[in-house]
């Protein structure tokens, strides 16, 4: 369908958005993102290699409590992300009327908005680190300490990942594609050089980085191992996040239309009230991960014997890939359904997200081939020990089939979003992780006393049926479409 409302157009990447055919439209837009979003898991693909490559003794307990506090970190990330998904659809729609002046208010505002909040739950994290990592997620021993100093190191300098999935997601909001990929390459080529530098020092390391211990000690860095991929990781950020940051404002016009930093009272809570919803919903789906994680290691590891956390931990390697790839595909869903929505398309938005979600399944098959094809010599990077690879892969045989219906609801909640409709989907998660997820999963465990193999198998029903839920949601337009078309 043509945009017949916006004579004036003449920002190409609204009028691929509204008016270009859907298949090609969805695929150039989708595509990029997604792929800045698998880059983004692999700043934690470096860290897991690079300790990976420390001695056994001190790898594995830092594997298992690298596997702990990403997981932590990403609820703030998640969170943060809910003011990026609002922000997102707001900055959207304002483009689909064609309102560049409420796009730059918004856009920039959001960008001083997660900067104080990352700095908030910074402080927060770095007081009640042990809390979280012993008594809430169950780490013991050696791994609880490796936790606590990575998580307060991660987590503390949060503010970075915030700005960095802020300033992409106001980018991917105007249609732009690069900015968000470039984003992505330049932090992780920064974090591979500063992690070596930090993880090894100038002690011992692979020969492929044997360039690293005499320019760290050169530099006089400490060898600092697990903690130092966490300052390695937080430092790349920011740096990377400097000129994209100021090609971001360029791109707003923020000088012409006199943006503020910090948004005003009005303008918070108009983030706020659409953001929260969408907080609270990743919220919920990240506490499920973390319920899978307190489970494995309440039920199944020790204080002398972490294998099986070690080998969740390396499986939420191949979880966050899927995860971050159908969120670059959902920020796609969010940005065609809000800007079409915005330009009164809504038949448009309707087939965009189905569009999306399709190309989201194949994208999820062809990962899982890959790991059926090479997740044992893919995992055998990052571990050595025949018991956590056995593990490893009794999980990916099981649960990677179903990352093309995990992806599906992925995309279906994100279009879901991008409509205004957060709130619809913050309910539909919840109904599923507390009325489904959450007693399967602690029946399975407590209860049956199963070994991990139900519970893999209890995680592959509850992904089915999400995507289920997700796809009838979407094909009743009545219950998420505005009931008056938009100016």
């Amino acid at each position: 369908m043509a945009d017949t409302d916006a004579p004036h157009d003449d920002d190409p990447s609204r009028r691929r958005i509204v008016r270009d055919p859907l298949a090609r439209a969805t695929l150039l837009v989708g595509a990029p993102l997604a792929l800045a979003m698998a880059l983004q898991v692999l700043f934690n693909l470096v860290d897991q290699y690079l300790i990976a490559r420390l001695p056994p003794a001190v790898a594995d307990p830092s594997l298992d409590a690298l596997g702990i506090c990403d997981m932590v970190a990403a609820l703030g990330t998640i969170v943060s992300y809910g003011v990026s998904s609002a922000t997102a659809t707001l900055v959207s729609q304002a483009k689909g009327r064609q309102d560049d002046r409420r796009a730059a208010e918004i856009g920039w505002g959001s960008v001083g908005l997660v900067t104080v909040f990352g700095l908030a739950l910074g402080a927060l994290t770095v007081a009640f680190a042990d809390p979280i990592v012993h008594l809430a997620l169950g780490a013991k021993g050696v791994v609880r300490s490796l936790a606590v100093s990575y998580l307060r190191v991660i987590v503390g300098g949060s503010v970075t990942v915030f700005v960095m999935f802020q300033i992409t997601a106001v980018a991917r909001a105007l249609g732009q594609t690069r900015l968000p990929l470039a984003t992505f390459v330049a932090g992780n080529v920064l974090n591979l050089f500063l992690a070596v530098l930090m993880v090894y020092g100038p002690g011992e390391a692979p020969w492929v980085f044997s360039w690293g211990p005499p320019l760290a000690a050169a530099l006089h860095i400490p060898r600092m191992e697990v903690v130092g991929a966490a300052w390695a990781t937080v430092i790349a950020r920011a740096l990377a996040c400097a000129v994209p940051m100021a090609l971001l404002a360029r791109s707003l016009k923020v000088r012409a239309y006199g943006a503020r930093f910090l948004p005003g009272r009005a303008l918070t809570r108009e983030i706020v009230s659409l953001a929260w919803p969408t907080s609270a919903q990743f919220v919920v789906r990240t506490s499920a991960v973390l319920l899978v994680i307190g489970l494995v290691h309440h039920a199944y590891t020790t204080s002398a014997d972490s294998t099986a956390g070690t080998a969740y931990a390396l499986c939420l390697r191949a979880e966050t890939m899927a995860l971050f790839v159908s969120m670059g595909w959902g920020s796609a869903a969010q940005t065609f359904v809000g800007m079409n929505l915005g330009a009164s398309q809504p038949e448009r938005a309707e087939r965009a997200a189905w569009w999306l979600a399709g190309y989201t399944a194949l994208t999820m098959l062809g990962l899982a081939a890959l790991f059926f094809a090479f997740g044992r010599t893919f995992l055998g990077f990052f571990s050595g020990n025949p018991a956590v690879l056995d593990q490893a892969m009794g999980y990916l045989t099981r649960v990677a089939p179903a990352y093309t219906a995990f992806g599906v609801a992925i995309v279906l909640g994100n279009a879901v979003v991008g409509a205004g409709a957060a709130r619809l989907a913050l309910k539909t998660d919840l109904g599923l992780v507390a009325a489904l997820q959450l007693p399967l999963l602690v029946a399975v465990t407590t209860l049956l006393r199963a070994p991990p193999l139900g519970l893999w198998n209890a995680l592959v029903f509850v992904h089915l049926l999400s995507a289920l839920v997700y796809a009838h949601l979407w094909r009743s337009p009545s219950r998420w479409r505005p009931s008056e078309p938009r100016p």
